[in-house]
């Protein structure tokens, strides 16, 4: 190999040590945040504790299989807390406070802030620069918060940062491996949440118009193109045809997410919120939510566009179209009425103004590459390069004030970021964080008392579970449906006394309780999605009357929000 060939595949230094020292850093400060928020505080997401129940349910329910994970939301986040939720029976604090899932987030959000320092380390950009963007990107409240809350956000936002990557480096290093990564990072990003399908599409965009370009002249053009095609399509076809095929063959439903009673579409309209008809109101919503996640968008996309046109740097267009087919997706989502106005929905803004920052840094040296294809780039001269007495010190002091703006302007978006999080009207799951981060027991606004009620959602449901464990019933002696009953099960000692909808046995105890050893069933308003529980739609009176077939034994107001008013009732003839 010629002394070209051999510069031009060298890779640039890595900065694998920093890049693990940041993971670790990052993990460890999600971790305590989740843990101070769920175990000290009792501030816990329905999501994510809906997660650590159907995790619970393969291994310690009544009936413990591999299906009771479900098949309404894709299963890559409660796949991944198997091994953690294993260890429930030693330390119950696992499940009961939801730490699997906590250290489940931190995990991938730590990997995630990994890929963004790693995104500037392919690109040669300062260290200071890099990690720069890593911290910033790491202390932003909505990392903080979804690094340690157990939600989806954190193992979609780390495979979405690895495709990003993989893909960025791919365009520079024709690198088959770095193609495939891609690819299986967007597929496990599909098995994290169901918009993961945008930006697969966007990829396989770039790469098909790419290689189209890049294979001008040669005879196997389409070849090419069709290859590099598959390699990024494939995995995501994979996932999407293996999960809708095991779903409708246990099932009888492909798409649990919109056919099912418990998916979001059937959600909204049990709730009244059929979506929204205003074009306008949905665009202005959807745009508020970017502007909230990344306020330096407006400003450095046109820059970063503009430097690369001038350096003819396409790797810019990566970012912008992988993060903004996710924003797009959600923004038609909440517009045609299939999806909620969360802010948390919106969060690839949060990447994407990240990756631009780096961006702004010329391209230096080549990015690490196990085997460069045939339209690899030529690495280019390292701009810092000085030569006798012609010192590039102008230049690169220009090149060094416009990263350090860039730096300055994402670092600024962070606070603006935490005001958009306090507003009730934008952020319906986040502001409440004020009554637990800044508590003022002294205010009797009905902010303040809306913003602990929210905190204090699933009180109660943890109250109603102690109250159960003290009974000391046997198994399968209550039953009730997970519509909002995951939250019991989830803070039980004693999840085998439940009898839940995953047990494939649920129907007939359903049908002759008394008879299968049911004591107690707990109901709630067969009104809003209580009219989708199960009890309520085999015995439809039975939160006012107990149907005939059961008395009232407890009943148990609620003191966290959009929660119901449990009633307990006891079987006619339980023994």
């Amino acid at each position: 190999m010629d002394r070209q060939r051999t510069e031009r595949i060298r890779p640039v230094a890595g900065r694998s040590r920093q890049a693990r020292w940041i993971f670790v850093a990052a993990t460890v400060l999600y971790l305590a945040v989740g843990a101070w928020l769920g175990a000290g505080h009792g501030f816990l997401m329905g999501d994510a504790l809906s997660r650590v129940a159907a995790t619970q349910a393969t291994l310690f329910s009544r009936d413990p299989h591999l299906s009771a994970i479900g098949f309404v939301f894709t299963p890559l986040t409660s796949l991944a807390q198997l091994p953690m939720v294993a260890l429930a029976h030693w330390f119950p604090a696992i499940t009961t406070w939801s730490l699997s899932g906590a250290l489940m987030s931190a995990l991938f959000m730590g990997g995630a802030v990994a890929m963004v320092f790693g995104i500037g380390t392919d690109r040669g950009a300062p260290l200071w620069l890099s990690g720069g963007v890593a911290a910033v990107f790491a202390l932003n409240p909505m990392v903080v918060f979804y690094g340690g809350n157990g939600m989806s956000e954190a193992p979609f936002l780390f495979c979405l940062c690895l495709a990003l990557r993989r893909l960025i480096r791919w365009v520079r290093t024709d690198d088959a491996n770095d193609l495939t990564v891609c690819g299986i990072a967007l597929g496990l990003a599909y098995l994290t949440r169901y918009d993961a399908l945008a930006p697969a599409a966007a990829a396989a965009v770039i790469v098909a118009v790419l290689t189209y370009r890049r294979s001008r002249g040669e005879s196997h053009r389409w070849h090419c193109v069709i290859m590099d095609f598959v390699l990024i399509v494939l995995p995501v076809a994979a996932a999407f045809l293996v999960w809708a095929a095991t779903s409708w063959l246990i099932t009888g439903q492909a798409f649990q997410q919109f056919s099912s009673q418990y998916g979001n579409s059937s959600i909204l309209q049990q709730s009244g919120a059929t979506g929204t008809t205003d074009v306008t109101a949905a665009l202005e919503y959807s745009t508020a939510a970017t502007l909230i996640l990344g306020p330096a968008l407006p400003l450095l996309v046109p820059i970063v566009g503009a430097l690369a046109i001038r350096r003819r740097d396409g790797q810019v267009v990566v970012p912008i179209l992988l993060c903004g087919a996710v924003l797009a997706f959600q923004a038609f989502s909440y517009l045609s009425g299939s999806t909620f106005a969360f802010l948390r929905f919106y969060v690839a803004a949060i990447p994407l103004a990240a990756v631009l920052v780096l961006q702004v840094a010329p391209v230096r040296g080549f990015p690490p590459s196990r085997r460069p294809g045939r339209h690899a780039e030529v690495a280019p001269p390292d701009p810092v390069r000085t030569t006798g007495k012609h010192r590039a010190s102008a230049p690169l002091g220009g090149r060094a004030v416009g990263m350090a703006l860039a730096l300055a302007l994402l670092a600024a978006s962070v606070p603006l970021t935490a005001l958009g999080m306090s507003s009730q009207a934008i952020s319906v799951q986040e502001y409440s964080l004020g009554a637990v981060v800044f508590p003022d027991p002294d205010d009797a606004s009905d902010r303040s008392a809306d913003q602990r009620r929210i905190a204090a959602t699933f009180s109660t449901e943890r109250r109603l579970a102690n109250y159960l464990d003290a009974l000391a019933l046997p198994r399968g002696a209550v039953l009730m449906d997970t519509v909002y009953g995951f939250a019991v099960v989830v803070a039980s000692h004693r999840p085998d006394q439940f009898v839940v909808p995953s047990d494939r046995d649920f129907v007939r105890m359903l049908n002759r309780p008394a008879e299968r050893g049911v004591k107690y069933i707990l109901a709630v308003p067969n009104t809003g999605r209580g009219t989708s529980d199960a009890v309520n739609r085999r015995y439809p009176t039975m939160y006012e009357n107990g149907s005939g077939i059961a008395t009232l034994a407890v009943e148990a107001p609620n003191d966290g929000a959009g929660q119901p008013r449990w009633r307990l009732y006891r079987v006619l003839g339980a023994g």
